[in-house]
């Protein structure tokens, strides 16, 4: 490191300080403080230690740098937060945090009143305050502040960023990051003496992150729409990531969720994605060929092996299966030959990187062919001998010197024990310790007592261990041989993975190239398994014709889902869904939104036409449900989710309210879902808005971008004295009328005559007529007519301008439609003159 950078003490830091030997990456000796994970969480998630700093303006500028301390890949993320931080913390569910890192001046002295150990802070900040609430089982530490220096935090990423063709970009991009610079400064200083490790020159791949280029989704939508997670059980794969997960390597299960939780808003790049995944739907050789490939690659984690630990046995199994990769991953260049997407020509050509054969022949020079660690490498004599034979002979003459020491003193044990089973007439076996050799013999093949000359007797497992003084001196020769040549072979694997490190630039590109290749065969798997259709075009327009829940559809049969259609435009962006309890509108919404992540992914979609808008986030309500954690009632919790929706929606904003306003009394709850409604209205998002408030229909009817639609219920007579409700979980335009006379119905129960019943009827439905009669002949009412349809044909006409691909002849009949219905909106009397 640079005298330039600033030192740390050890009492400042309060941990060891890291030896100054030079290597790319070191295990932390100390034992994690994150939340206890499972092998299937760590292999989709990671662990990162996050450095985060918040400006002091009135921008909320918030600062961040997330390193994953498993493959030592570093995240570099600056964000313009709003007062509720959940850019923040999107990107902090995006990294999953193990430890925080911020500036002391965050964190108040220890109150002595709520914590008399003097163990616990105050926190100063409200964003500390935000992500203790978010995840409550992290530690968050404090770092001293003059170590937030962002011309340190520069010659960090100087010093360590992998020389590759995105180095340039990210050094650019972070350049005038103020606040990102800073909190890198801290996050490398703290890994170097929080965390002891100390990191190559030029080893780390390190990435900026911009947010503009994806879709925000705030955590509270990631659990609701259970895209990586099913709200009912943790451990349960009903969830989007479970339904679209069928990838073959960690690499690709971590890309998968990043981009199910903030899917990519550049149209260019979602189309090269969906040409992959046509490509591989219909070309059968390529599905196959690519799937096989991957198979050789089944659950390794590139970038595990691509930093190699301090130790020297898990190193030596880090290299051999790393020279596993490079061989394998020809393979999978073959099986992309001659594609036609672009994205694959892409991945070809970074797969056919001359460093990765470079790569291979450095390991191959150096290290045995025969040498396997997934089967040696467990402990015992096998263990100890695959790493003494690891390193190929004439390498280094000592080396070779001390091999043949070790073999032969091995054989005179060998011998030894021969002799001794002679001289007892028993038949003894040897075992390999961490001490040396020692004999052991099974229980039933003893009868009396050991004879004498034998020494440390113990028995254990059924078998009586024990050693002589002649076996203690041939295991001291042995220790002697064996230790100079695990020291000469350390030596040159240390040589060898320094070399590999000078190459390191290519397995990042290779690892990334891989992970895109496999999450998008993913893809194409799942949409074939469940009949999915591509996503037919991006537009202003969200239309998917007979759209099913992909969550929903694992669970029923192949026929059973019930499809919907969705149409919303900037003519109709406010929508208005009404029916019973049970009748499917949570279900609708959130299969909407589903469907635009799985889009925006890159994934094809199960409905047999779909055209979307791309978002920029996604933006819900949709429990009802008390927050305990946060001690919020439901209203409560409806208010603060409504206020973070008003605040950060856009026009480009996708907006699903289930439910508004059911926390508090029914008067309330009228007028502040009509307040709340108007306000989405200006914003002019597309909203799709659930509700049992009938009179929001009534208030908002005459906007001209109001939609009103219902789910479908079919009344059944089930008895002579009841009746029955049938939930067709079918959308339909317009305001229910199936159960307009509910009450009606219910007075059947209370057997009134039946001409009270019928005279009962014809009033509601008089009285029904002359409400519908007043609304249509108002002039007010005529008037918001002729604003929908004026601002319907200003949309159909700027799509048609935009994304028509009909020929001539077709398109002017199109448009003769539309003169058609504006005249009959203005003019009531059109059709008669027609005729």
């Amino acid at each position: 490191m640079s005298s330039s950078k600033p030192t740390t003490s050890d009492s400042e830091w309060k941990y060891r300080p890291a030896s100054h030997q030079s290597r790319p990456w070191t295990n932390q000796s100390r034992p994690t403080t994150a939340r206890p994970q499972t092998a299937a969480s760590t292999r989709h998630e990671g662990s990162y230690v996050i450095a985060l700093l918040e400006g002091r303006g009135v921008s909320r500028e918030v600062g961040i740098a997330a390193l994953d301390k498993d493959t030592g890949k570093v995240m570099l993320v600056q964000v313009a937060d709003c007062q509720t931080y959940v850019k923040t913390l999107h990107q902090m569910h995006l990294h999953t945090p193990c430890l925080i890192l911020v500036p002391d001046t965050f964190l108040s002295a220890p109150d002595a009143a709520l914590a008399p150990s003097g163990k616990r802070s105050v926190s100063t900040s409200l964003l500390i305050e935000y992500i203790g609430e978010e995840f409550p089982g992290v530690q968050v530490e404090s770092v001293g502040r003059r170590y937030w220096n962002d011309s340190c935090g520069l010659e960090f990423i100087l010093q360590l960023c992998v020389e590759d063709d995105e180095r340039a970009g990210t050094i650019l991009a972070v350049s005038n990051k103020y606040y990102t610079l800073s909190a890198a400064c801290a996050l490398f200083k703290y890994a170097e003496s929080g965390m002891n490790v100390r990191f190559a020159a030029a080893s780390l791949r390190i990435r900026y992150v911009p947010v503009d280029g994806t879709m925000m989704v705030d955590p509270d939508t990631a659990r609701n729409l259970e895209l990586v997670g099913n709200m009912t059980s943790k451990r349960s794969q009903h969830s989007l990531f479970g339904t679209l997960n069928h990838t073959h390597t960690a690499m690709a299960s971590r890309l998968l969720r990043v981009n199910i939780l903030s899917p990519i808003t550049v149209q260019q790049s979602i189309d090269a994605r969906l040409d992959v995944v046509q490509e591989f739907i219909n070309t059968e050789d390529r599905f196959t060929n690519v799937r096989d490939a991957l198979k050789t690659l089944n659950k390794m984690d590139f970038d595990k092996l691509i930093l190699a630990s301090s130790e020297t046995r898990a190193r030596l199994s880090q290299v051999l299966n790393l020279r596993s990769v490079v061989k394998n991953l020809p393979l999978l260049r073959n099986a992309l030959a001659g594609s036609r997407s672009q994205l694959l020509v892409i991945v070809h050509d970074m797969l056919a990187d001359e460093r990765l054969d470079e790569i291979e022949a450095l390991v191959s020079a150096n290290l045995n062919d025969d040498c396997v660690p997934a089967k040696v490498i467990q402990g015992g004599v096998g263990a100890v001998n695959a790493r003494v034979y690891a390193v190929k002979a004439n390498c280094n003459r000592l080396l070779d010197v001390a091999r043949e020491t070790y073999k032969e003193n091995v054989g005179d044990i060998y011998q030894l024990s021969r002799t001794v089973s002679e001289e007892h007439s028993l038949p003894l076996t040897l075992v390999y310790k961490e001490s040396g050799f020692v004999f052991a013999l099974k229980k039933a093949d003893l009868d009396g007592e050991l004879p004498k000359g034998f020494l440390n007797v113990t028995f254990t497992k059924g078998r009586w261990m024990f050693t002589s003084m002649e076996l203690k001196k041939m295991n001291a020769r042995m220790k002697d041989a064996l230790d100079e040549t695990m020291l000469l072979s350390d030596k040159i694997i240390q040589d060898l993975v320094a070399g590999i490190v000078a190459l390191i630039g290519a397995l990042y590109k290779a690892s990334e190239a891989v992970a895109l290749v496999d999450m998008l065969w993913s893809f194409a798997h799942a949409s074939i398994s469940k009949c999915h259709f591509r996503v037919d075009q991006f537009t202003g327009t969200l239309a998917i014709k007979s759209g099913r829940h992909p969550i929903m559809e694992t669970l029923y049969h192949a026929g059973t889902l019930v499809s919907n259609d969705v149409y919303c435009d900037d003519s109709s962006s406010f929508q208005i869904i009404q029916g019973p309890n049970m009748s499917g509108k949570s279900t609708y919404l959130r299969q909407i939104g589903l469907l635009t992540v799985m889009a925006m992914c890159g994934c094809f979609v199960p409905a047999e036409y779909a055209s979307f808008r791309i978002h920029d986030a996604i933006l819900t309500r949709l429990s009802n449900d008390d927050d305990m954690e946060k001690n919020l009632s439901t209203f409560a919790s409806e208010m603060t989710t409504s206020a973070m929706i008003l605040g950060l929606a856009t026009q480009k904003s996708l907006v699903l309210v289930d439910e508004l306003g059911r926390g508090t009394s029914p008067r309330e709850g009228v007028g502040i879902s009509h307040a709340i409604a108007e306000g989405l209205l200006e914003l002019k998002s597309f909203v799709f808005f659930a509700t049992h408030f009938h009179e929001i229909t009534i208030t908002l009817s005459r906007r001209p971008t109001i939609v009103n639609l219902h789910l479908s219920v079919q009344r059944a007579r089930q008895s002579s004295s009841n009746f029955g409700l049938t939930f067709q979980y079918k959308i339909r335009d317009g305001i229910s009328d199936e159960i307009s006379h509910y009450g009606l119905e219910l007075a059947r129960l209370a057997d009134l005559p039946a001409d009270v019943l019928t005279e009962g009827k014809r009033v509601a439905e008089h009285l029904a007529a002359l409400q519908t009669r007043h609304e249509t002949e108002s002039e007010s009412s005529k008037i918001a007519l002729r604003r929908k349809a004026l601002l319907r044909l200003r949309t159909q006409l700027t799509q048609a301008l935009e994304h028509s691909a009909l020929p001539d002849r077709e398109l002017l009949a199109y448009l003769g439609r539309f003169q058609a219905d504006i005249a009959k909106a203005f003019l009531p009397s059109y059709k008669d003159s027609l005729d």
